[in-house]
């Protein structure tokens, strides 16, 4: 008697494994939530294939990896121009980079505009007439002090507003990333800027 109840148990025990076990291999209801962002098709095809069989031979494995470089360059390239965190390179990455682009970016600066007045310039300097060599070498003069100027206040302001904003953060190289990306012109700068003139970060 005590034997066919251990066996009746030991038989409902197996039963629940077995069940357990085919409702694991069963496939997800596309409807129901699972906590990720829904890869890239092209990602996902190339992360099912590397998972499904390992490479057979160094050649196989160096095509993987071109295939997974060329997978993070294309992330890395979609987020430089939307902004997404989670891909950017490691030196655009974190609140305090985030905070400098937008600080910059909602703002005018005399260097952005460098490269336009450049090449004006350089055209006068050659045109053979009258006084525009001398025109344009001051012209030279008054945008180079003009642009350090322009440096020196937005280094002052940019390191009191991140002293204030991110006191425990780091900040090395903050200052050095905000005047290079002031020189750059709005539209090729990379991230793409995510706030409008006059906008306050």
């Amino acid at each position: 008697m005590f034997r066919s109840r251990a066996n009746s148990s030991a038989e409902k025990t197996a039963v629940t494994d077995k069940v357990t076990a085919d409702l694991s291999k069963q496939p997800r209801d596309p409807q129901a939530p699972k906590g990720r962002p829904t890869p890239k098709r092209a990602v996902a095809q190339s992360q099912r294939r590397t998972a499904a069989t390992p490479p057979a031979n160094r050649k196989e494995a160096m095509k993987r990896q071109r295939e997974a470089r060329r997978a993070d360059l294309a992330k890395q390239r979609e987020a430089l121009a939307s902004g997404d965190e989670r891909y950017l390179p490691v030196r655009d990455k974190g609140p305090v980079r985030r905070f400098t682009r937008d600080f910059v970016d909602s703002r005018f600066f005399v260097a952005e505009f460098f490269l336009p007045m450049a090449v004006i310039i350089l055209v006068l300097s050659m045109i053979q007439v009258g006084n525009l060599q001398t025109v344009s070498l001051l012209l030279w003069m008054v945008v180079i002090v003009l642009i350090v100027i322009d440096s020196i206040g937005l280094a002052i302001r940019l390191k009191k507003q991140v002293n204030a904003r991110f006191p425990d953060e780091p900040k090395r190289g903050v200052i050095a990333y905000g005047l290079m990306r002031s020189l750059q012109m709005r539209r090729l700068r990379l991230p793409k800027p995510q706030v409008k003139r006059g906008e306050r970060p």
